[in-house]
């Protein structure tokens, strides 16, 4: 049985919880940058990267050298070595930033952004080297990831919320895919323990989509407070969300279209080849994490 796990992105987010939930079968060696890479252990779990950042303040080239060049060093360090089980965290945007369908790992990568562009670089060069017959390799796609301690778009929403009491763009239906931390290291640890799933890429997402106008309700629930969502006209809130690229509102353009869009994902391969239900389904987790906030 396998036993032990080189690790990278120990400091992070999902870092951090994997450790804790595997912590326990498993021994880590958690990779610093400063170190030359030198694999001795059975498992890599690649999860060093820079997220997506909508702000000016990254310089475009940290995006390619952190998910691109990295991943390249560990990969090939991974194929050297006598580890028998690769996973790489990459990311949907790899595919889209957005999408009008339902996204399966049958769609054409088309990325318009460096940091899909920068994982989509990892992605083919880790699909253009020969694999051995006795290694394993999983690339994995998750949508939004969030869980306990997690402090993204969710917190800000949680913020607006506990402040204000009101939604005001309840005119927009949308349903959006999200990623439990739960369900995805419960994936990670399936794909360390099953010999039999094959190699490629999957597209790691909770079962149940959810509109932005269930969230805020979930989000109020979990505050224990009602919540009025307003309908206020779209060409209106358009108008103001513009108006925020020119002044810095808090609404502007971007956060409108992060806010408002459907972005679906598919499941369903990952799902067939770990023979497994996902332990939390998309309301439950929400509400895990939303309790965390407080």
């Amino acid at each position: 049985m396998l036993k032990s796990i080189f690790l990278t992105g120990s400091s992070g987010f999902v870092g951090n919880n994997l450790i804790e939930y595997l912590n326990k079968s498993y021994d880590f060696y958690n990779y610093n940058r400063v170190n030359t890479i030198n694999i001795n252990q059975d498992v890599v779990v690649h999860l060093a990267g820079i997220a997506h950042n909508f702000s000016d303040n990254i310089n475009l080239e940290s995006y390619y050298k952190a998910n691109t060049d990295l991943t390249k060093e560990v990969f090939d360090a991974f194929l050297k070595s006598n580890s028998k089980v690769f996973i790489t965290l990459s990311s949907v945007k790899a595919v889209a930033e957005n999408i009008d369908e339902i996204l399966t790992e049958k769609h054409v990568p088309n990325p318009n952004t460096h940091y899909g562009k920068s994982k989509l670089l990892a992605e083919e060069y880790i699909l253009s080297k020969q694999i051995p017959d006795d290694k394993k390799i999983y690339i994995l796609r998750p949508c939004m990831i969030h869980g306990p301690g997690n402090k993204g778009n969710l917190n800000l929403l949680y913020k607006f919320i506990s402040r204000f009491s009101f939604w005001p763009l309840g005119s927009y239906k949308n349903k959006r895919s999200f990623c439990s931390i739960d369900n995805l290291l419960f994936i990670i640890k399936e794909l360390i323990e099953q010999v039999e799933i094959p190699s490629g890429i999957y597209n790691i997402c909770d079962d149940e989509p959810i509109s932005t106008n269930e969230l805020i309700y979930l989000i109020a629930k979990s505050q224990n407070k009602k919540i009025r969502i307003f309908s206020f006209p779209k060409l209106l809130v358009n108008k103001i969300a513009k108006l925020g690229d020119i002044m810095n509102l808090p609404l502007n353009s971007n956060r409108l279209e992060k806010l408002t869009d459907s972005y679906l994902l598919s499941n369903s391969k990952i799902k067939n080849a770990i023979k497994k239900h996902l332990p939390v389904n998309s309301k439950e987790g929400l509400l895990k994490t939303l309790e965390t906030f407080k």
